[in-house]
């Protein structure tokens, strides 16, 4: 039996611990408590699951896909797996609409960015190396003082304590300190700036089932929730058209688009701008949270790592790959009939793209639970961030603010180990969020 997470309280979880295939549901309430005893059933008994009526379309059906193999080959092949959301936008541009017209008709800044600044899958990779990469991509280099300066910051608030909470207190403030930075926005609105983000995540969180679907109800109340956005990030393009600064946005404001030989408008910044939210915080949030479990959980590991910082870029990807941040996402459909692990799948079908599962995939990953930090193969062919033509285009930024913040941490604390007070109970969704972990640690 694989070892599985040992934090993990099945007494409290609202959902029974699987035991057969017929227990498996990745997505009811509490299922985050059992996703990796589920991954265990499926990879043994159906590592292509059919979601019969799941699919986009009324009497087509969904695919959970399981095994490592399967997923690196279908993010790697946009012609025979079709990415929903590039479809969507080439169907619209298609129509002749333009980023105003989807910004009337749907309320997304970011479709209406992608409409007009990428429309194509060609013009995606030029959209990354053009304007973002330089920031959160290859250039995310640059960031390297600034994010040690906000780590060293957040601890300087509680390092006297000799506890913490640690969610609220660094893993979640740290990214939103560095995103703020990065865009050219004040520190002081990132209570706002943290609300939107929450509103814009909405439904990767409350959604249901694998299409992440809101009810009328709860859509309203995110665009509510996001009322506001749009006209902030308006007013910072205006102020910094006239006043350019070192960071994205006035970047964004002046540059020179090549691969459509013009300049951005605002709604375009606005959008890239949301996107860069949307991306931006999550990942690096639960990653972090994670890793200090693992720290708690495993003896010796603090001490290992604290004296050789050799292995600490070994170690966040390997928590990563054990503990995936994102789980999983329903962006690929097929297009045409495939056979994968002998299962039948029809053209139109929709792929739900279970990630997490591929990391703990024993025909890829030697002892899956097991943490390596020298593991074969290299330690970075996990799936956490995709792979292929749209890999995450800000997973650089985020291993940098990983390996960054231990860093700091281990030069400022000797030692950490869980309080007594810990659930480790999740937030529901397709993410990994430990909605709380407290600590005890020994400062340096």
């Amino acid at each position: 039996m694989a070892s599985y997470p040992k934090y993990q309280n099945h007494e409290i979880s609202p959902m029974k611990c699987p035991v057969n295939l017929e227990d498996v549901d990745l997505f009811g309430q509490g299922a985050q408590e059992h996703w990796y005893e589920a991954y265990e059933i499926l990879h043994r008994e159906s590592p292509v699951l059919r979601i019969e009526g799941g699919g986009i379309t009324p009497g087509t059906d969904a695919y959970v896909l399981t095994k490592h193999a399967d997923i690196a080959m279908v993010v790697k092949d946009p012609v025979r797996f079709i990415n929903l959301t590039q479809q969507r936008i080439i169907d619209f541009a298609a129509q002749g609409l333009t980023a105003e017209d989807m910004f009337t008709n749907y309320r997304s800044l970011m479709q209406a960015s992608m409409v007009a600044l990428r429309p194509t899958q060609e013009l995606y990779i030029k959209h990354r190396k053009e304007l973002t990469d330089p920031w959160v991509g290859t250039g995310a280099t640059r960031h390297r003082e600034m994010i040690t300066k906000h780590a060293n910051e957040l601890i300087d608030e509680w390092i006297n304590d000799g506890s913490v909470e640690f969610v609220s207190r660094f893993a979640r403030p740290l990214p939103q300190r560095v995103f703020a930075s990065i865009l050219g926005f004040p520190q002081s609105d990132i209570p706002q700036l943290a609300e939107w983000g929450d509103a814009v995540v909405t439904p990767f969180v409350h959604g249901t089932g694998l299409k992440h679907e809101l009810t009328p109800e709860q859509t309203k109340n995110m665009l509510k929730r996001l009322e506001g956005f749009q006209d902030y990030i308006y007013e910072h393009v205006r102020a910094k058209r006239l006043d350019p600064q070192d960071d994205m946005v006035s970047f964004l404001c002046g540059v020179h688009y090549e691969a459509l030989d013009r300049k951005l408008t605002d709604l375009e910044i606005a959008g890239i701008v949301h996107a860069m939210i949307l991306g931006g915080l999550e990942t690096t949030q639960y990653a972090l949270e994670e890793q200090a479990q693992l720290l708690c959980e495993t003896p010796g590991l603090f001490e290992q790592l604290r004296n050789d910082r050799t292995k600490v870029r070994a170690f966040t990807e390997e928590s990563m790959r054990m503990r995936s941040p994102t789980h999983g996402l329903s962006t690929r459909m097929t297009s045409q009939d495939e056979v994968m692990q002998g299962v039948k799948i029809p053209a139109g079908s929709l792929l739900h793209l279970r990630f997490a599962a591929a990391n703990v995939d024993e025909e890829e990953f030697a002892c899956p639970f097991d943490l390596d930090l020298e593991r074969q193969g290299g330690v970075t062919r996990h799936l956490t961030f995709s792979a292929g033509p749209r890999v995450c285009p800000g997973a650089n930024l985020s291993r940098i603010e990983q390996q960054i913040a231990w860093n700091v941490l281990f030069d400022r604390i000797k030692d950490i180990s869980f309080a007594d007070d810990n659930t480790f109970m999740h937030q529901p969704g397709i993410m990994l969020g430990t909605l709380k972990v407290n600590l005890t640690f020994t400062p340096a």
